[in-house]
């Protein structure tokens, strides 16, 4: 059995060079799975969780996210980086109690991002933001040992593309001690660098959610890794949706013989972490 703090140290060396892909699975049996695959760490998806769940993204409640994050680290051996949303948090001292909570779940990495989930302003102000971000690795110094702490910008997608606050963003938040940094929504290979360059030498997480970018050209343009956020869970939602469209208009169930072996899948489950 692999312990936390093997993990934590595996998941900090993955950081150090090189390009690697941390996918996003939903719940423990797509975790295995991905485990089997040979990938070397993973990463929760926020929105794939709550789908799963039944809600939308942004409002399953904190305890059921930490228990979420307990089940997926003791699910496999490998390492797992938690989408913490913006801390379930308002204020600075609830976020280091909430960040303090999630590291006890055995995770090996914890993003705090700078969206206020509203729509009116929907990112807080820089000062806050990093205020925020600070008293994220004041909890994982206290209580986290090693847990990576990435800091996110969201402008580009919660509707503010502003590229150079972005990159303010991030290299104030690299400043507050974000360990690796992240821009969602980047769409250009200019984009991609002018963040790594913003933030070197700390890594960069590329997120790709669409066809376009490849593992080999993020890795030449310097990002350290790369995840798919819910876009693992909305493939298997737009199969599921592809074939029980088929039955519900066609009366026909050709879309089951694409389906996984059952047998496969209880081999797979039966291996444990």
């Amino acid at each position: 059995m692999v312990t936390v703090t093997q993990k934590r140290a595996q998941f900090r060396a993955l950081h150090q060079k090189g390009c690697f892909v941390v996918p996003n699975p939903w719940d423990t049996g797509s975790a295995r799975f991905l485990q089997s695959a040979g990938f070397k760490a993973l990463a929760t998806t926020s929105s794939g969780f709550a789908w799963s769940t039944g809600r939308r993204d942004g409002s399953v409640p904190l305890e059921d996210i930490l228990a979420h994050f307990s089940s997926l680290a003791a699910a496999v051996d490998i390492p797992i980086n938690a989408d913490f949303e913006n801390g379930h948090a308002e204020n600075v001292d609830d976020v280091m109690a909430h960040v303090r909570a999630a590291c006890k779940t055995g995770i090996a990495g914890l993003s705090i991002e700078d969206s206020t989930k509203g729509s009116a302003e929907p990112l807080y102000e820089l000062s806050q933001a990093v205020a925020r971000m600070r008293a994220a690795r004041s909890a994982i110094d206290a209580e986290g040992g090693d847990v990576l702490l990435i800091g996110r910008a969201e402008n580009f997608i919660v509707g503010r593309p502003d590229l150079d606050d972005v990159l303010k963003r991030l290299s104030a938040y690299a400043e507050a001690g974000a360990d690796c940094l992240s821009a969602p929504g980047l769409k250009t290979e200019a984009e991609v660098t002018a963040v790594v360059r913003a933030v070197a030498p700390k890594p960069v997480n590329v997120l790709v959610t669409a066809p376009g970018f490849t593992v080999e050209r993020l890795a030449a343009l310097g990002v350290r890794r790369i995840s798919v956020g819910g876009a693992l869970a909305r493939c298997a939602w737009g199969e599921f949706m592809r074939a029980t469209d088929e039955i519900l208009t066609r009366g026909t169930f050709e879309s089951l013989g694409r389906a996984a072996s059952g047998r496969d899948l209880n081999t797979l489950m039966d291996r444990g972490p």
